[in-house]
């Protein structure tokens, strides 16, 4: 008699983001592996792009028809592959420099495996409106890297340590979280930093039979989203107070004023002074 092979659990995933107070040890730590993360984006698409040109030029130059290659042209065509989120990977890894191992070796095995779906979204024709993946830039709002090796111990959150970072152990902090964590279990873990404030997205995985749904009461509430403010059975809520408007019409005007560059000055406008400097005025 076959035996009864019991179904897992379903399980759900959950985001909470927490906004962090590092100290100035900590802060240094967080900001050099953005920077880090930015440097390894930057230079695996560098490296791809510079992979599939070789790749293409060497295609090119050979017949149209590759079932009559030769065996050399064959081995011309292996020495030059084309990019794969493998290949790059294995190729930063191995000209790291020295004052790469101060920094976590899954910092850049993560944003290459990233530039790697980047890429696959990109040829997906399903997502049409999926960019091509483009170098980072520090001016930019924000900035970030991720860790698959983050743990939390006591409603603390401890990031991974290189063995060769510069900070010493007895000087390396954890990070203490506002809330109590939903679980101890969690995906990889996304630390960002937004106008000189860090905060951390952790994604849980909580089991289905775990998530607490509200009690039924029977009663329904009808909302229209596009008001001022809405009247239901508990009284009065106000959703669009002057405040909001204001930043509403702060938003309008700057838009317009992108749209209006990119109008007039196309590609070359995203890379002007000016228009960085109202973008950040759009982002303040």
């Amino acid at each position: 008699m076959a035996e009864q092979v019991k179904e897992a659990p379903a399980e759900l995933i959950q985001t909470r983001v927490y906004e962090l107070c590092p100290n100035k040890t900590m802060r240094k730590v967080l900001d050099e592996a953005c920077d880090y993360r930015r440097y390894c984006w930057n230079q695996g698409l560098d490296l791809w792009n510079e992979m599939y040109k070789e790749r293409q030029a060497l295609k090119s130059s050979l017949a149209s028809d590759f079932k009559k290659l030769t065996e050399e042209q064959k081995v011309l065509l292996k020495a030059k592959p084309s990019p794969s989120e493998r290949r790059v990977r294995n190729m930063l890894v191995a000209d790291k420099k020295d004052w790469q191992y101060t920094q976590s070796a899954r910092i850049l095995q993560l944003a290459i495996s990233d530039l790697g779906k980047a890429w696959k979204n990109f040829f997906d024709k399903t997502q049409p409106s999926w960019g091509k993946p483009k170098f980072r830039s520090k001016r930019e709002a924000r900035q970030g890297f991720k860790s698959d090796r983050s743990k939390i111990k006591d409603g603390i959150l401890y990031l991974e340590r290189a063995r060769g970072s510069r900070v010493p152990k007895d000087q390396w902090r954890g990070f203490k979280l506002s809330e109590k964590p939903l679980s101890d279990e969690f995906g990889t873990v996304s630390y960002f930093k937004e106008k000189g404030r860090y905060y951390v997205a952790i994604p849980y995985k909580i089991k289905a039979e775990d998530v607490k749904l509200p009690d039924k009461t029977g009663k329904a509430t009808a909302v229209d989203v596009n008001v001022g403010h809405f009247d239901y059975t508990g009284g009065r809520v106000n959703v669009l107070p002057k405040k909001l408007d204001r930043i509403y019409k702060k938003i309008k005007h700057y838009q317009r004023q992108l749209a209006k560059k990119r109008v007039q000055n196309g590609a070359a406008a995203c890379e002007s002074k000016n228009y960085l400097k109202t973008k950040a005025k759009l982002q303040a």
